[in-house]
């Protein structure tokens, strides 16, 4: 098996797994009881806390465990609104925003809220100028995504909040950094920034919020103490214990790691050459995301024909595949080519050599399929 699919979900590491194993066994109290068990438990809480904070390079009492990164978007997206409401209603994104970040600002603009949607390019990155003409002394957020999940294009999230800032000193930044997570070092001056676990060698069903100090964010839910009140329920303590252990690994060797997937994603863009009609989708940004059109030929068929090779990829962001008239990144990159995309994104675990197997596999499939499908 080759599995090329990893900014959907990466496979658990295995000591993640002993982890969570020992996890369940051992750590039997609520880490809000107030016995020993309970105690020991928040122990553990703790020290994934720790362990996820110092992988991303923040303050460990600045980081609220969510359920996953959608979670942490939506409540970094529509609680920080909300908190700076009366300070003004205009509030910015991108038009290539993962869905659990558009579909937050679509709330808020159903609420009344101002929202700018900012255009990419043809290499997915927005105009730091055009930001800055949106931001205006009513606005109070931006949110724009360090790698995008589709094509690995990355903005220049340092850019992006002193231009924020400039026009509106009180403004807060938030930074989808779900794809850079331990792959990328984050951007330190972001206000909120959201990761999850299993993009990481984690388990799902687990994420984490930062939020600087001096940024207030209103909680969407109700009903506990924990997390400081911003998301209470008993916290999933075998998952974070999971989480931060898979943080712990996955953290480390980044520029190492980052330079060996790089050989994996050179190999795959060989295609270019290699077949006619092949087309790269988005910018040569992040090693870990290769986003290639295959004119004439369905992305889902090829998918398919792959898969049946034992070649795992994929056509579009998981989150958002079995949406209906779903306008696909790749669309408003490249106009008509996202029925023809495929994306292939890697973990440190990959190797040239698969990705050689998977160029051979392309090179058999795509010729035949484009003798069956209608350009």
């Amino acid at each position: 098996m080759i599995y090329f699919d990893n900014a959907s979900t990466t496979a658990v590491l295995p000591d993640v797994a002993q982890e969570m194993y020992r996890g369940m066994l051992e750590y039997t109290g609520n880490p809000s009881s107030l016995h020993e068990l309970g105690f020991k438990s928040e122990q553990a809480l703790n020290k994934s806390r720790e362990q996820v904070a110092r992988a991303m390079g923040v303050n460990a009492k600045n980081l609220y465990f969510t359920s996953g990164g959608t979670e942490a978007n939506n409540t970094a997206v529509i609680g920080t609104a909300l908190a700076y409401k009366s300070r003004g209603m205009r509030v910015i994104t991108q038009v290539t925003e993962h869905p659990s970040v558009t579909d937050s600002f679509r709330h808020l603009e159903a609420l009344g809220f101002d929202v700018v949607y900012l255009p990419v390019d043809a290499n997915g990155h927005i105009d730091i100028e055009e930001l800055s003409d949106s931001v205006n002394e009513k606005t109070t957020l931006v949110s724009v995504m360090y790698v995008n999940n589709e094509t690995g294009a990355m903005q220049d999230i340092d850019a992006v909040i002193r231009a924020a800032k400039a026009k509106s000193p009180n403004c807060k930044v938030h930074c989808d950094c779900v794809q850079a997570f331990c792959k990328h070092k984050l951007p330190a001056k972001a206000d909120l920034i959201s990761v999850s676990s299993h993009k990481t060698g984690g388990p799902k069903g687990v994420g984490a919020l930062y939020i600087a100090d001096g940024a207030r964010v209103e909680s969407l839910h109700f009903g506990g103490s924990q997390e400081k009140g911003l998301r209470p329920g008993t916290e999933n303590l075998t998952g974070i214990m999971g989480f931060g252990l898979a943080a712990q690994i996955s953290s480390q060797d980044l520029e190492q790691k980052a330079e060996n997937v790089l050989k994996v994603k050179n190999t795959l863009l060989s295609l270019t050459s290699l077949l006619p009609d092949v087309y790269l989708n988005g910018a040569l940004d992040s090693p870990y995301i290769l986003n290639l059109s295959f004119t004439g030929v369905r992305g889902e068929v090829l998918l398919h024909a792959l898969e049946a090779d034992g070649i795992y990829t994929a056509t579009s962001s998981a989150c958002s595949a079995r949406l209906k008239n779903k306008l696909k990144i790749v669309d408003l990159l490249n106009e008509g080519r996202g029925e023809s995309a495929l994306r292939m994104s890697f973990n440190s675990q990959n190797t040239p050599e698969e990705a050689e197997a998977v160029c051979k596999a392309i090179l058999k499939h795509v010729p035949i399929l484009r003798k069956f499908q209608p350009r």
